[in-house]
């Protein structure tokens, strides 16, 4: 679009006031530029870059972006989404070398701001007036020098504004696999953003519906005497989001922050925004997760934490009991009377027993259970507290001193008796031979063969004697008996 014919007749005013020129213009009241387009939103087929708006600098705060051309707004927590992004830019002759400058710089900038690389962010510029350049294809460069330097390069080319057929080639020739775009299956968006300062001649609406149509997110960008119609008519919906406008060229370069912003996925974790109350996760692409500390649960918030029971999972391996701590660990411990392995898991018997505190009174016995029980010596009965004994026969003891037989008269108390042929002498423990022995003893001579045998005559005349009355009392039985019978 050719400019007013004076000013290239009047070389010497210009030069005059080319420095006034430079200076912006008072802006016409837009619908579209409004200080409040700042974020682009999602669109549908071919999917799109993330959005997350960019949190508002507290009071004082220095501002970043747009003030300082080229530094990453958010450094250190913004990565941009890779995209297939391809800049298809006006040279006409309207637009002068030096405004032509500024667009390459803009573009530059917003280069600046992406992760580029063949896994990330890939760049491609069309060049048009009335006849269409690609300048180089998505995949040509890697890095972000070559990528500025190949930039750099690029020349205006001729009078004309053939932005349909800008959009066309950039739709047949640009995106395609064979130029490096990459497919459907990679779910990597496809976006172009076009910058023009005038009318298009030649049919653009039906063209970039096609491109949108194909998947293709169109970002439009008007300056100074651009048609805002035409600019609407290709930018990719909602509009207020697609579409920007500024007066000169010489203020084109602030637009790069904003797309910065709508290329760039806020990393909520460095940001500190993210409410995990133990762990954030990043998840790219602005996204990300809570998760939690080892022995904690992810409450039903997402984002909050809750002690995990250990000992209700059963997983603990304590063999005897589970004991849960604040911190979502747990400890085992044992039932009474069992002890802690070093293991910390099982438990073994303590020997209560050999521990000297069962209060036994004569004897503790172990149970193998790690209880006890208590018993008593010989001739004692346990008492009703478990514990003490009581005498329960002492002729059993053995302590009683008769010096033949003892005779238990209860669990206190017990006599002496004598063997047959014997007398319990007065002390009641001792026992003498009978009188009649004694005498016989004392007659003959003991110690004498005769004194023996008289004494075995005299003992077996007794027992004769014995054995005689045994034998009438038989007979009598027998005989009353067999009377009993035949009556």
């Amino acid at each position: 679009m050719p400019r007013p014919a004076p000013a290239r007749r009047l070389p010497g005013l210009l030069l005059l006031l080319w420095p006034l020129l430079l200076l912006p213009l008072p802006a016409a009241p837009d619908p579209v530029a409004r200080p409040g387009f700042r974020r682009l939103g999602t669109r549908g087929p071919g999917g799109s870059p993330g959005r997350r708006p960019t949190p508002a600098a507290p009071d004082g705060a220095p501002s970043s972006g747009a003030s300082e051309p080229g530094r990453a707004r958010g450094a250190g927590v913004c990565k941009s989404r890779p995209l297939d992004l391809v800049f298809i830019i006006d040279s006409s002759r309207s637009v002068r070398p030096l405004e032509f400058t500024k667009v390459k710089t803009f573009v530059s900038r917003i280069i600046d701001t992406l992760d580029i690389g063949p896994a990330d962010t890939r760049v491609a510029v069309v060049n048009y007036a009335s006849t269409v350049k690609i300048e180089f294809q998505l995949q040509a460069y890697t890095d972000k020098q070559s990528l500025k330097q190949a930039v750099g390069r690029i020349t205006p080319l001729s009078t004309g504004t053939m932005s349909g057929l800008a959009i066309q080639t950039a739709m047949d020739e640009a995106f395609t696999v064979e130029a490096g775009a990459r497919g459907p299956s990679s779910n990597i968006p496809k976006v172009a953003i076009i910058v023009t300062d005038g009318r298009p001649q030649d049919q653009v609406n039906e063209v970039a519906a096609r491109a949108r149509a194909s998947g293709i997110e169109l970002y439009a960008v008007g300056v100074d005497r651009a048609d805002m119609e035409s600019l609407k008519m290709m930018a990719s919906e909602p509009l207020e989001e697609h579409v920007f406008y500024v007066e000169t060229y010489g203020v084109i370069e602030k637009l790069s922050s904003r797309f910065q912003e709508t290329f760039c996925a806020l990393d909520p974790c460095e940001l500190g925004t993210h409410q995990c109350q133990h762990v954030c996760i990043s998840d790219g692409e602005g996204k990300h997760h809570c998760e939690c500390s080892q022995g904690y649960t992810l409450n039903a918030d997402k984002k909050t934490c809750s002690a995990l029971d250990k000992c209700a999972l059963n997983t603990h391996g304590c063999e005897h009991v589970c004991v849960n701590d604040r911190s979502g660990s747990y400890h085992c411990e044992c039932y009474e009377g069992y002890t802690l392995n070093e293991d910390g898991k099982t438990c073994s018997a303590q020997d209560k027993c050999a521990l000297g505190t069962h209060g036994c009174q004569h004897i503790c016995v172990n149970d193998g259970t790690g209880s006890y029980h208590c018993e008593c010596y010989e001739g004692y009965t346990l008492n009703a507290d478990k514990k003490t004994c009581s005498v329960r026969d002492k002729c059993a003891l053995g302590s009683h001193g008769c010096q033949h037989i003892c005779v238990s008269d209860g669990a206190t108390s017990y006599h002496c008796d004598c063997y047959p042929g014997y007398t319990l002498n007065e002390d009641k423990k001792t026992c003498s031979v009978i009188e009649e022995a004694r005498r016989l003893v004392s007659t003959e001579d003991a110690c004498g063969c005769e004194a023996t045998l008289a004494f075995q005559d005299k003992v077996s005349s007794y027992l004769q004697r014995l054995n005689t009355k045994l034998d009438d009392i038989l007979e009598k039985l027998k005989v009353n008996e067999y009377g009993q019978i035949h009556r």
